[in-house]
């Protein structure tokens, strides 16, 4: 009887093993498991072998009490018969195979993550050479890699983002419609249209600009109206109009001036231009005078985000400034024409009344909502023309936002994709890789993607301690564990920082995902200036903005209102739908 109950131990323990998952923690866990086993059953047949074993001078005895009498147990034989030390081998050997298949497998697997990852990194290269040579040497073809996910297709979302910046033909506004992405373009279908009812209803009749997303409720008030304005106000229809005034204005470029600043500064002029009814025109901008930036980009605003007016307005503005008469009549200004004070602090526009006295108390600092402030009034305006100012990326700012989220979620995306895959590919092309119309004109709109929820986390530390309480990086993460009781989905921080000391620590907390580009970081007390030109012109410009579109477009975002770059990306969300989202920072602006 004890002999069927080991057999069918055996069996039952063996069979477990084999249907064990395919985990290579369990794979270890099956394997030392029947080690274990074997080991124990071969070590007490040897013991049953002798009768006895003794251990630490003490004796146990395995035979009968009178040793005159036989013992069951002293046939070697019968031990060996009972564990069946030969079938455990086989038992072993046939795990270790099956272990060795599931070893391959997903060795197999990595590589075909591998490959994907890297096929899709060689079509972001700007070469159709070196695009080319790519695939001749893995032996793949076009046709067999599939659409990667998290990247965008940057000459497409650069047309349409022009398109919508651009008045149409013999139209008085852009086709901003009540048809998002290309739907617009989609041939007429219905005879109510084939009659002539018009597609694109004109600005008048509610129809507002398409780079605001989500509710009314959901922005800061009259968001869309005002966007909608400012860009009626940047973009007359006659720019050779006598009675059009121009503001000339470089952007800020004395030392120790950061990107937020010079940001901060143009928000102040485009207030002054609205108060004063001029067309503001950016001019000279430092951080795009580099080799990244081609053409007449270079050393322009418009490197990176779409003109603030158009290419006529600008033309007239730069022709009048050789202009003295002009200049002396006040006909076109510049930045010397106004005082630090103006520009830093002055008044917020009133054309569209005091909206800033029913902002919605969704910040939170040490605890509580701030429902009121000395600034509220440069909070609101600010967040109305950054958004305007980065209204639309360039084809440039897209690709950087594409190199950036295929080496943060590449490997991702492609575990992901290729689930849906046969296992035999790269070796056969995707089946039904061509597009479709719902392709084209709907989903075409669709944002990347990136793992989701995201948190997005800027950690201001260094120099700027001067300028407002800094706080470690321990306090973040606090606030982040706050989120993620409510949202337990949350498992994903997009970290912005330029201190090496915040990524180190980042690694102490395994139970997150951690997200960030991959620079060089300061170590030690460096000021922000030296580290930025350690990093060079372009580099010290690209990241920081990719960083600050990221966490634009985040679900959550902890900050420090007494950084203006934090300033800045509050008011960018609060632009794009994510007042509902809250703000969690860790300081309050040294203004308020």
């Amino acid at each position: 009887m004890e002999a069927m109950n080991q057999k069918s131990l055996e069996r039952v323990v063996s069979q477990r093993a084999l249907q064990m998952g395919s985990s290579f923690p369990c794979q270890i866990c099956v394997v030392g498991f029947l080690c274990g086993v074997c080991l124990a059953s071969l070590f007490l047949a040897a013991l049953t072998s002798f009768g006895s074993f003794e251990f630490n001078g003490i004796s146990f005895s395995m035979g009968a009490s009178s040793s005159s009498s036989p013992s069951p147990w002293n046939s070697s034989s019968d031990a060996i018969n009972m564990v069946k030390s030969t079938d455990c081998k086989l038992k072993l050997k046939e795990t270790e195979r099956w272990f060795n298949s599931q070893r391959s497998t997903m060795e197999t697997d990595n590589e075909r993550v591998s490959l994907l990852h890297l096929v899709w990194g060689a079509l972001l290269t700007e070469s159709v050479h070196e695009e080319r040579e790519f695939f001749l040497e893995f032996g793949l073809n076009r046709s067999s890699v599939p659409n990667a996910p998290h990247l965008e297709n940057c000459k497409l979302s650069a047309y349409i983002n022009m398109r919508l910046d651009t008045r149409a033909e013999n139209e008085s506004f852009p086709p901003w419609t009540n048809r998002k992405g290309l739907l617009d373009m989609y041939p007429a279908s219905t005879a109510k249209e084939q009659l002539g009812s018009p597609r694109h209803r004109p600005i008048s009749e509610g129809v507002y600009p398409p780079w605001i997303t989500g509710s009314d409720e959901e922005n800061y008030p009259l968001t869309r109206k005002v966007q909608r304005d400012i860009w009626v106000h940047q973009h007359p229809p006659n720019c050779w109009d006598p009675n059009v005034r121009f503001l000339v204005a470089d952007w800020e470029r004395l030392p120790g001036f950061g990107i937020g600043a010079q940001i901060a500064g143009m928000c102040g002029l485009l207030a002054i231009a609205i108060n004063e009814k001029r067309v503001l025109v950016t001019n000279y901008y430092n951080r795009a005078d580099h080799d990244g930036c081609k053409g007449s980009s270079r050393s322009s605003w418009s490197c990176y985000f779409l003109p603030e007016t158009s290419q006529e307005c600008r033309d007239r503005a730069f022709e009048l400034m050789e202009n003295k008469e002009a200049l002396e009549k006040g006909i076109i200004t510049t930045k010397d024409n106004y005082s630090s004070k103006q520009i830093w602090a002055g008044r917020a526009p009133r054309v569209w009344g005091d909206p800033w006295s029913y902002l919605q108390p969704t910040t939170e600092i040490n605890g509580t909502l701030i429902a009121y402030h000395r600034k509220m009034d440069r909070r609101w305006w600010r967040a109305q023309a950054v958004r305007y100012l980065m209204r639309f990326l360039t084809e440039y700012t897209c690709g950087l936002l594409n190199v950036a989220h295929h080496a943060a979620f590449g490997k991702e995306a492609a575990k992901m994709v290729l689930t849906g895959l046969p296992r035999e590919w790269p070796n056969v092309e995707v089946a039904n890789n061509s597009r479709s119309d719902i392709e084209d004109f709907v989903w075409s709109s669709h944002r990347p993607w990136i793992p989701r929820p995201m948190l997005s986390m800027h950690v201001r530390m260094g120099d700027k301690a001067c300028e407002m309480k800094v706080v470690e990086f321990e306090k973040y993460m606090l606030l982040a564990d706050r989120i993620r009781k409510h949202f337990p989905h949350l498992n994903s921080i997009w970290l912005s920082t330029e201190m090496q000391e915040v990524v180190d620590k980042s690694k102490l907390y395994p139970h997150w995902n951690f997200y960030y580009t991959n620079v060089t970081r300061q170590v030690g007390n460096m000021t922000m200036a030296i580290y930025e030109a350690s990093l060079g012109r372009e580099t010290g410009t690209n990241y920081p903005l990719v960083n600050f579109l990221m966490a634009t477009d985040s679900d959550f975002f902890i900050g420090a209102l007494g950084s203006t770059w934090c300033f800045l990306i509050d008011g960018m969300r609060n632009t794009g739908g994510k007042v509902m989202s809250g703000y969690l920072s860790v300081n309050k602006d040294r203004f308020w």
